[in-house]
């Protein structure tokens, strides 16, 4: 069985980024995972594009950047531009998502839709072949270090279906309290990908061992 680790780098030490970034990249994660919050779509602030030639000069990892940001159509060019790999918008903030898409496409980027707990999975019906990752995010977005709602397991199972019946190959991603309790119930339901934050870099056992944690907690689910 094949996941994706995505380490969601609002959890860690920034006076220790780039060490960081080295253990991560040691350890076996996928992706890095770069929130970008505005204010006011979430109730937090976080990166701007600036961000991402400093991680770039620690790794090759792909950089998997979620914009959590109203009208992110305006900054999307910026981060293409500073070296984003995925770059996923919110449906809730993307009144023309079809575009939005494209223009992500167009650049070579991979392009990703995120859904809130609340909002519905028929918003991407008609945008579904424009996909790459679909990322469902298990609690309200702004804040690390959240419980996940449990029943965004059904939602889940929902989206792989839903996936399925478009003969979509997108990603089934999930942000949002994903630990060694909760990851494996969220890929039973049909998640592949998982971002995690606190349970990665707030380990015990320090990074590597946050990683294989997750990695064993699916093996045990399988």
């Amino acid at each position: 069985m094949s996941i994706l680790l995505a380490a969601s780098i609002l959890s860690a030490d920034f006076s220790r980024l780039g060490e960081q970034i080295q253990a991560l990249e040691q350890g076996g994660v996928d992706w890095l995972h770069i929130d970008v919050m505005d204010g006011h779509f979430v109730p937090n602030l976080s990166f701007g594009p600036f961000l991402l030639p400093v991680v770039k000069k620690h790794t090759s990892l792909p950089l998997d950047v979620h914009l959590m940001m109203e009208n992110p159509d305006g900054l999307i060019p910026a981060f293409i531009a500073a070296g984003a790999d995925i770059l996923t918008v919110h449906v809730e903030t993307c009144p023309h998502l079809y575009r939005t898409l494209q223009t992500i496409r167009a650049s070579g980027c991979q392009a990703g839709a995120a859904l809130n707990p609340a909002t519905p999975l028929e918003s991407l019906r008609e945008v579904v072949h424009l996909l790459d990752v679909v990322l469902i995010l298990g609690n309200n977005p702004g804040f690390s270090g959240q419980g996940w709602f449990p029943e965004m397991a059904a939602k889940i199972k929902r989206a792989a279906r839903f996936l399925t019946e478009h003969g979509s190959s997108a990603i089934l991603q999930v942000d949002g309290g994903m630990t060694c309790q909760t990851l494996p119930e969220a890929y039973q339901a049909g998640a592949r990908a998982f971002v995690s934050g606190s349970a990665i870099f707030n380990s015990s056992g320090g990074i590597a061992h946050g990683i294989q944690s997750l990695r064993a907690a699916v093996q045990t689910a399988a």
